[in-house]
């Protein structure tokens, strides 16, 4: 790969940056080595060079060198910096801590206690430790903000895809086998006697407060939120739209400090207490039966999506048809049930399908469809089945098979092209300071501010 095009790729990879590895990131023992650079008054830690290099070697990356992640991450708090600047960009800060906040319980709720949680991530402190995870969110949602704001309107051509492709396609990488894969996904039923028996139970959990219990201590006690039970159910500074519609209707029609009735969402059931509203942000206490699924109704769903499935077989119905009536997937059922990948293809790399379903698939062949079986979807147990729509043996990148992906690669070169016409616009205006370390680094921007010589 050429230094040109490993430069934009490495821009290219902001998103991924920011989304790696919590683990990898929480090591207060790398957070104080140093500063590697100052971007107008966002810092860069020595740390985070070294993190991101060793991050894109578990990826697979062949080349590591540290002054071009250096150079990428200088880009990225430039964003950062100019992000917060920027009055189209909501200012979240607030909003973020919280959130943070309730990173820290969710990951507490996996440890014994307080003590062994700081141990295993090497923080001296729950102080510290929430500070991490509060900086890489706010560097998470800024930079995104100001990468969106910057590229929105970039699109490419035909001929600009054909351009690309031929001056790249010796660079291009092998692709591995890969699958096209449609589903049909269901949240089991609960029968009506099941849903009775969770509201009985929120209703005398209200009944208890009424009596004298206090909410907070209640939600520690019964809710299944891992995100806020540890903290008394409480939310603080929800923004309107941030929340499920069941939930904000609910909240925001209730009156200071009174709760609700039991009200059903995509989690399950909740009971909610209004603690303050102002403008368009509140702030409320919740307490969340999940409606998990018997064994008898998982059946039931199992069932159900056969006999959709013998329609399918039958030509009765198109799986197409069969995903917009039948499927509880938003993500997929508009689509034709297409399951689309991180990178916005419908061809997913075989060697990454999650074992469970790679064993239902054991055996298909283009056009087959599974049994129903039982999975998970963000933490909620779901029924699927699913159809192998294509498979597509390892190859050589091509515009004839790899049209979309060609296109989507151009896109992704224009925007980092408009990143960079931005970054250098800002460079003369923009205080940077980078440690003596880096001295023998050649950057592609003129971070250092070095004169031209003519």
């Amino acid at each position: 790969m050429t230094n040109k095009l490993k430069i934009t790729f490495l821009l290219g990879i902001f998103m991924m940056i920011f989304s790696s590895n919590m683990n990898a990131q929480l090591k207060p023992g790398e957070l104080v080595d140093g500063i590697a650079a100052v971007i107008g008054d966002e810092i860069v830690l020595e740390s985070d060079v070294n993190e991101q290099m060793n991050y894109a070697k578990q990826q697979g990356a062949s080349e590591t060198d540290k002054c071009e992640f250096l150079e990428n991450l200088i880009s990225n708090k430039l964003l950062v910096y100019e992000a917060k600047k920027d009055t189209l960009i909501e200012n979240r800060s607030a909003a973020i801590k919280e959130q943070a906040n309730a990173k820290y319980r969710q990951l507490l709720s996996q440890f014994p206690d307080e003590k062994t949680m700081l141990t295993a991530y090497k923080f001296r402190n729950g102080f510290e430790m929430k500070n991490a995870i509060e900086k890489i969110d706010i560097d998470q949602y800024y930079g995104q903000a100001k990468y969106q704001r910057i590229t929105e309107k970039a699109d490419v051509t035909p001929n600009e895809v054909t351009d690309f492709y031929n001056l790249y396609k010796m660079q291009l990488p092998q692709v591995k086998d890969e699958i096209s894969l449609a589903q049909i996904m269901m949240y089991p039923k609960l029968t009506e006697a099941h849903k009775e028996d969770i509201i009985k139970r929120l209703k005398k959990i209200k009944q208890d407060i009424a009596g004298g219990e206090t909410f907070e201590s209640q939600a520690r006690i019964y809710s299944e939120d891992e995100g806020s039970a540890a903290n008394g159910g409480l939310y603080k500074n929800i923004y309107k739209g941030q929340m499920v519609k069941p939930f904000e209707a609910a909240a925001l029609n209730l009156q200071e400090n009174e709760i609700s009735d039991p009200i059903e969402s995509e989690f399950g059931y909740h009971i909610i207490q209004l603690i303050k509203k102002s403008g368009k942000v509140y702030d409320a206490r919740h307490i969340l039966l999940k409606a998990t699924p018997t064994d008898d109704e998982i059946k039931t769903a199992k069932v159900k999506l056969d006999s959709i499935k013998g329609l399918i077989v039958a030509g009765k119905i198109t799986f197409k048809d069969a995903a917009f009536k039948f499927s509880d997937d938003k993500k997929t059922k508009f689509n034709a049930g297409i399951i689309v990948g991180a990178d916005g293809s419908d061809k997913i790399e075989r060697e990454s399908i999650p074992g469970s379903i790679s064993y239902e698939l054991a055996g298909l062949n283009k056009g087959d469809i599974t049994a129903a079986f039982e999975d998970e979807d963000n933490k909620r147990k779901v029924v699927k089945i699913i159809k192998q729509e294509d498979v597509i043996p390892a190859h050589q990148i091509t515009m004839e098979t790899d049209y979309n992906r060609i296109k989507q690669m151009a896109l992704n070169k224009k925007r980092n092209e408009m990143i960079e016409k931005f970054v250098n616009s800002k460079l003369p205006t923009t205080f940077i300071s980078i440690d003596g370390r880096y001295d023998n680094c050649n950057f592609k921007a003129n971070w250092k501010k070095e004169s031209i010589k003519k």
